[in-house]
């Protein structure tokens, strides 16, 4: 049994990246389904297929490196809150990732979303973490 399925998230994601992958699966929940849609909706992620039909659901990634250089288009993927220590944050404090460059992912009462998104509906929560 996991304990932290995000942080289980992020370190495939992760790990799949430094081996060069194309594709990396994951099992599926309802926060990961979020966190690929806004990485996918952000550009760091070429596409994603979710197979619900297979038991345990599953998320496909295709992950995206750039054609010449063949280097990913995440560079740091960095868990934040965590089961032991959660982090909220109001609107005010909303992190800059990069320096506006990456984005911050928070899961709030009006679903997940980026950083930006959070400050323009005058919003906080939780940070789930930093990708840039």
């Amino acid at each position: 049994m996991n304990t932290d399925p995000i942080s289980d998230y992020l370190t495939r994601v992760r790990n799949a990246i430094m081996a060069n992958h194309k594709v990396v699966e994951i099992p599926t929940s309802k926060t990961k389904k979020e966190i690929t849609k806004i990485l996918f909706d952000k550009g760091y992620i070429l596409n994603y297929k979710f197979e619900d039909d297979v038991r345990p659901g599953m998320i496909k990634i295709a992950l995206k490196y750039h054609p010449t250089t063949k280097q990913s288009a995440i560079n740091t993927l960095k868990r934040v809150s965590r089961p032991g220590l959660r982090k909220y944050i109001g609107v005010d404090e909303m992190p800059s990732v990069l320096n506006g460059l990456g984005i911050a992912i928070v899961s709030t009462s009006s679903g997940m979303m980026t950083d930006k998104e959070a400050k323009v509906q005058n919003v906080g929560g939780e940070v789930i973490c930093y990708v840039s």
